[in-house]
């Protein structure tokens, strides 16, 4: 069972809702993360900010902020579920997206807004899988390549037929 917590805590975060939710719900699927809850917040740069600097010391805005809950990330895979008789989903963990940063970003980019979210929501999760970027180069190559294959797996198809032939190769990479 997949779930996804969303709350906007912004005005200008709304229009996004359905589009974030929908590329969370296809990314957990193609992460084989069954039995697993994932929290979403969109947010504004004060609040992100102050968050940043709450957990991280670092008195800024940023794009995406995650916060891990699980220890082991066996524990959101559908087998883990079926040998230990689970019944309700792992918390995965939180991920927060600043929508202004977001938007900055998108036209910088010259990418859409929703495309620009459905990166830094791959990147939010894939840091609640263990992935880190800032550890090594050899880390943020692994991290970045994965980023680049999921995203063009969810932009591909945005969840139909073609999608479900990508999601058996997907399944078989392991996080850190």
């Amino acid at each position: 069972m997949r779930a996804v917590l969303l709350k906007s805590e912004t005005p200008g975060a709304r229009r996004y809702i359905r589009a974030v939710s929908t590329d969370a719900r296809a990314l957990l699927n193609l992460l084989s993360l069954d039995n697993c809850e994932l929290s979403l917040v969109l947010t504004g740069d004060s609040p992100i900010r102050k968050l940043n600097r709450a957990f991280r010391g670092t008195d800024r805005s940023t794009d995406v902020l995650s916060f891990p809950q699980l220890d082991n990330c066996a524990a959101a895979r559908p087998e883990y579920a079926a040998a230990h008789h689970e019944t309700e989903p792992a918390a995965l963990g939180d991920v927060v997206i600043s929508v202004d940063t977001a938007l900055r970003q998108a036209e910088r980019l010259d990418v859409t807004p929703e495309s620009r979210l459905r990166a830094l929501l791959i990147h939010g999760v894939l840091h609640l899988l263990g992935y880190d970027h800032e550890k090594s180069r050899a880390d943020a190559r692994r991290m970045f390549a994965r980023e680049r294959e999921l995203a063009a797996a969810l932009a591909d198809d945005k969840g139909s037929t073609r999608m479900s032939s990508v999601a058996p190769l997907l399944k078989t990479s392991e996080p850190p």
